[in-house]
């Protein structure tokens, strides 16, 4: 007898994250002796616990097809929200939903700190004789899950489309840097990824040939803001304009950093950001060029920009999303599903599977041996690792009226069978 799948996700969203979730979807329609009614949790483990179990099964097949375009995590909501050990009523909570609605299949797509969450409730549901197969869907942008040699994980879903945002901003960036430098010789851009550089080093994938004046900084870098301001005159002594790109986390001293749930620094939502005090510590001490320091800071559009996102990413999402499947139904609960990359000088995404306990709270840095000799630049390894992840065309993203045309889910939800609750962490 078949039983019903809950698909759900959480952590920052992403322009691919959603055809992951189709991705999930049609494998399971692909199987329907294994798998029964669909729901998504609202708000991922959120819902669960609030019992908000959006019926996916309910949905038009033209909504569902439409994931593969649709950014960031509207179609079904995301959360931060953490399960500690000693919220014993939340996962106890989680059981009786999942009884009560015949959950068999938990796909959880999301980082480390949602690989955590998957595992946990894994755990729990063995310790409880629940018979569920919960397994992880991979995603981040930071790019930072895994390990450090790559064996684990070489990339997740994510962080093509959001490298292809950035090789994609630097050019525009570079055209106006270049017309406006008289007045405004120095811009500064600040790009996500806490205090992991492969969001800020994807920039160098827009100029191969260093032909710009561009200066990348990664928190792994190391460089003080006294020796980036020396860096930022040196070249406008040569090119007499420089864009500079800082990491987040960039170590520019006190934020007034805010954290999330899960102890990490939301960079967007803290007093200051380090883009606006390199620009007001260059313009202090002052330029070596007519003008003045300016910047901006891209905020959430580079994780859901998906009309720029990368085919290649894309197609990785849905496939990781479908391989996650084969996993539940080969090998049981307590695996996330991996991308890894083929032996050899073509590039070939080959999927693959890692324990929940292994990935869980893993975190990966930028490697030091992929950051320029003199730190404010990146090697052509990581050039050759990164390059064909943006691909080569630009996305087909269906439009209505002109406009990009959205996945939208009636609001049909499953009855409610297990009373009211407050989640802990909201008491």
């Amino acid at each position: 007898m078949s039983k019903n799948v809950l698909v759900a996700q959480s952590g920052g969203s992403s322009a691919v994250i959603n055809n992951s979730i189709r991705g999930v979807i049609d494998a399971c329609r692909d199987n329907p002796s294994v798998f029964g009614r669909l729901y998504g949790a609202w708000h991922g483990v959120e819902g669960v616990l609030n019992e908000e179990l959006l019926d996916i099964s309910a949905q038009d097949a033209r909504e569902i097809r439409l994931l593969e375009n649709t950014p960031a995590a509207g179609a079904i909501g995301t959360c931060r929200y953490k399960l500690t050990e000693r919220q014993t009523e939340d996962f106890q909570r989680v059981v009786n939903v999942l009884k009560a609605h015949n959950i068999g299949y938990f796909f959880y797509a999301g980082g480390n700190d949602s690989m955590d969450t998957a595992n946990k409730i894994a755990q729990v549901a063995t310790r409880q004789g629940l018979d569920l197969v919960a397994t992880g869907v991979p995603k981040t942008i930071d790019n930072d899950v895994g390990d450090s040699d790559f064996k684990l994980v070489d990339h997740t879903p994510g962080y093509g489309s959001t490298a292809r945002y950035w090789a994609l901003n630097l050019l525009s960036a570079n055209e106006e840097n270049a017309g406006s430098c008289p007045a405004d010789p120095v811009l500064v851009l600040q790009a996500m990824g806490r205090k992991i550089g492969f969001i800020p080093a994807s920039v160098r994938l827009a100029d191969l040939e260093r032909r710009l004046p561009i200066q990348i900084y990664l928190a792994e870098s190391g460089v003080t803001l006294e020796q980036l301001a020396e860096n930022v005159n040196s070249e406008l002594k040569r090119s007499r304009r420089c864009i500079v790109v800082v990491s987040e986390g960039f170590d520019v001293g006190d934020l007034g950093e805010q954290k999330d749930s899960f102890g990490h620094t939301s960079f967007g939502a803290s007093e200051r950001t380090a883009q606006a005090v390199i620009v007001s510590y260059l313009n202090k001490v002052g330029l070596a060029a007519a003008g003045k320091a300016r910047g901006q800071t891209p905020g959430t559009d580079q994780r859901h920009a998906s009309v720029l996102a990368s085919v290649v990413d894309l197609q990785e999402a849905y496939e990781s999303g479908r391989y996650a499947v084969e996993i539940a139904r080969k090998f049981g609960s307590g695996f996330m599903s991996t991308i890894l990359r083929a032996p050899g000088s073509t590039y070939k995404a080959v999927y693959d599977k890692v324990p929940l306990d292994v990935v869980a709270n893993s975190e990966r840095f930028f490697p030091k041996s992929w950051i320029a000799a003199n730190r404010f630049d990146v090697t052509d390894e990581f050039v050759r690792y990164a390059l064909p992840l943006i691909g080569t065309e630009m996305a087909p993203v269906p439009l209505e009226n002109g406009l990009p045309r959205y996945t939208r889910f009636k609001p049909i939800f499953a009855a409610k069978k297990c009373g009211t609750y407050v989640p802990q962490a909201y008491r």
